[in-house]
């Protein structure tokens, strides 16, 4: 199983219904979107750190190793924001090189901070719908939003075979190490380049054989999953109500300030 069904699977809050869910995760990435409130994002991102590790029963280190992800890009990409090169100091901070100054203003040093944290939140959200609900589930939630088929077949078929060339570059990698191809610089490059070669058409005939054997199970152009029924509960439509109108609120009087 893959590591993110084996976290849906196991989620405390995997058979909760999957429209709350779903609504929850894109009412709240709305609100990060247009807010670009440090409030609201930081209120996002407790909120649903809380409910991924205690209700979703996801470890702390695993939820901290998600969030670096997107944290190391977003600091990468707003370095361009936070750091000037300038003869004339600003006045956010300056360092002295020689006649000129790394510098920058409290301006862009709020903006790059605002952008990191709506990012983070937005992120967050992703993360609460995708590892807590199966992708049969959220198929069958697009589905009953009019979703098209086609769009939603190609959506379960990539993310399958996304992880059938991540299961066999896994494999080739394993296979390399066990014969020294990492030990050094060089032949880390020269194992690399081998594996990059082979990896598409490996990938290409594992993809093809799973073709035939959903054929053989009687496979016609649509992929059919049994259906569980969570209805959903009033204590959980009323949190998220509540919890939605605070957003809103917070927004909304951020907006007229």
């Amino acid at each position: 199983m893959m590591v993110i069904d084996r976290f849906c699977y196991r989620s405390g809050l995997r058979h909760v219904n999957t429209g709350v869910k779903f609504s929850y995760a894109m009412l709240t990435l709305f609100f990060c979107i247009i807010s670009r409130s440090l409030l609201v994002s930081g209120i996002v991102l407790a909120v649903n750190g809380i409910l991924l590790v205690k209700k979703g029963k996801l470890p702390l280190c695993t939820f901290g190793r998600l969030m670096l992800i997107p944290l190391t890009f977003l600091l990468l990409s707003t370095i361009a924001l936070i750091i000037n090169l300038s003869k004339t100091p600003l006045d956010g901070y300056a360092v002295s090189i020689g006649a000129w100054y790394l510098t920058g203003s409290r301006q862009s040093l709020m903006f790059a901070v605002q952008l990191i944290f709506s990012a983070l939140a937005a992120v967050s959200c992703l993360y609460f719908l995708s590892l807590n609900t199966p992708m049969p589930d959220i198929m069958m939630t697009l589905e009953m939003l009019h979703c098209p088929e086609l769009l939603t077949e190609l959506m379960l078929l990539i993310y399958r075979f996304i992880f059938v060339l991540m299961e066999t570059a896994t494999a080739i990698q394993t296979s390399q190490k066990s014969r020294l191809g990492y030990r050094n610089f060089r032949t880390s490059l020269h194992s690399f380049g081998q594996m990059a070669a082979v990896l598409f058409i490996r990938a290409l005939k594992r993809s093809d054989a799973l073709y035939d054997a959903m054929e053989a199970r009687g496979y016609d152009g649509k992929i059919r999953v049994l259906k569980e029924s969570n209805p959903p509960k009033r204590k959980e439509i009323f949190f998220i109500i509540i919890f939605e109108a605070i957003l809103l609120g917070i927004t909304v009087w951020r907006k007229w300030l």
